[in-house]
């Protein structure tokens, strides 16, 4: 399987390091091409071994998958300058916010086109990817993504019309938990603790969090932490007469419907 990276960003490179470190991909079947930045090119091949696509563009002719991985802003130009070095069963695998299968298509033709979206947590095979695809890709393509996605993390299946909520929830989602992060340590500087214990406590707390929510249902693991009278009632009291459940669904909301706007504003 040969793929070609268009686009060498952190999220192309978090995906490389994992087609290497679980052995989907050799080095020699990933190449890597941008719009100008050669020092980057250079870095990716110097770090994993990889090839940088060169002047005639074959590797692009030879590639079972073409990575998207740019800006929303750059599409256009970057399937203008590829399109014409595509074979007819090449899938394109885009991770661009907000830009349809329906407008790739336009601009390459009727390839075979998946779109997902990972998250930052992809640097560490821990990302949470929504992937959906077009009609053109076929049951082979379809485990071969799910192969090359799962090398990142975990992978779920939806429609192309969910991408939007899966952009907020998952996309954006680590932003969200980092800025509950910062409050809590904030909060716990002005409740007395040192700035190096508030820190510490609070990222090996949500770290030990996490593991527990792989293990039960999220409401009965609150339920369990939450005695009657005791300490962590008065908290989630307090968050329930600031309506927190409003504030974090119109955070969903406001991030889901940007996704929105972002695809609009490309077409």
């Amino acid at each position: 399987m040969n793929i070609v990276c268009v686009g060498a960003g952190s999220m192309a490179e978090s995906m490389i390091h994992g087609w290497i470190n679980k052995r989907i991909l050799s080095p020699r079947n990933i190449s890597v091409m941008n719009k100008s930045d050669v020092e980057r090119l250079e870095f990716l091949r110097d770090e994993y071994g990889v090839n940088i696509v060169q002047k005639e563009k074959t590797e692009l002719e030879n590639a079972d998958f073409i990575l998207l991985a740019m800006k929303p802003k750059d599409v256009r130009a970057a399937l203008g300058g590829i399109q014409e070095h595509l074979s007819p069963g090449t899938v394109i695998l885009s991770v661009v916010a907000g830009v349809s299968i329906q407008t790739i298509q336009k601009l390459v033709g009727d390839l075979p086109v998946a779109r997902a979206m990972p998250n930052t947590s992809a640097k560490i095979g821990k990302s949470a990817t929504g992937v959906a695809w077009s009609k053109q890709v076929t049951l082979d393509q379809q485990y071969e993504l799910r192969d090359l996605l799962s090398s990142i993390g975990s992978v779920t299946v939806v429609q192309e019309s969910q991408l939007d909520a899966v952009t907020a929830v998952a996309g954006s989602g680590p932003a969200f938990v980092y800025y509950f992060a910062e409050a809590m340590t904030e909060a716990g500087v002005n409740s007395g603790l040192s700035l190096e214990d508030a820190t510490k406590l609070v990222r090996h707390t949500i770290a030990g969090a996490a593991d527990m929510l792989q293990q039960a249902d999220f409401k009965e693991l609150r339920k369990k932490v939450t005695s009657p009278n005791g300490t962590t009632a008065a908290g989630i009291a307090s968050l329930e007469k600031n309506d927190f459940k409003r504030i974090i669904g119109e955070c969903i909301e406001q991030a889901s419907s940007r996704s929105q706007a972002l695809g609009r504003e490309f077409e």
